[in-house]
């Protein structure tokens, strides 16, 4: 099932708003940034950074990722490893909302999204 327009806008606004709180001052931005997606069931956060041998291509760093699980009301919590793939973050797995994802994300307890 895919999100409908209503959650969707939703979910935008919500990490919209928390992506907003969470990025660097405008003078750091064009060196580093964060950024969201909203696709499919999943939102995803993201750095934004130029690429190292070519400044003139931006180039994602993956933080956190949650994705919506309708028949279930939860959202499934992960974060990337080194192996560039996402795995489940086992200190919550699954939570209740987005807001509580957001929370996971920014206390970062385990060091596990921002470093």
């Amino acid at each position: 099932m895919t999100l409908s327009e209503l959650e969707r806008k939703r979910f935008e606004r919500t990490v919209g708003a928390f992506v907003e709180r969470r990025r660097p001052p405008a003078h750091i931005r064009p060196k580093l940034d964060l950024g969201y997606r909203v696709a499919g069931q999943s939102v995803e956060i993201f750095e934004i950074r130029p690429r190292w041998n070519k400044p003139t291509e931006k180039v994602e760093g993956a933080v956190a990722k949650a994705t919506f699980v309708k028949r279930h009301r939860t959202w499934k919590v992960f974060w990337q490893r080194a192996d560039l793939k996402w795995h489940r973050y086992d200190p919550a797995p699954e939570v209740p909302s987005l807001e509580r994802f957001l929370e996971l994300v920014e206390k970062d307890e385990y060091s596990c999204f921002f470093g």
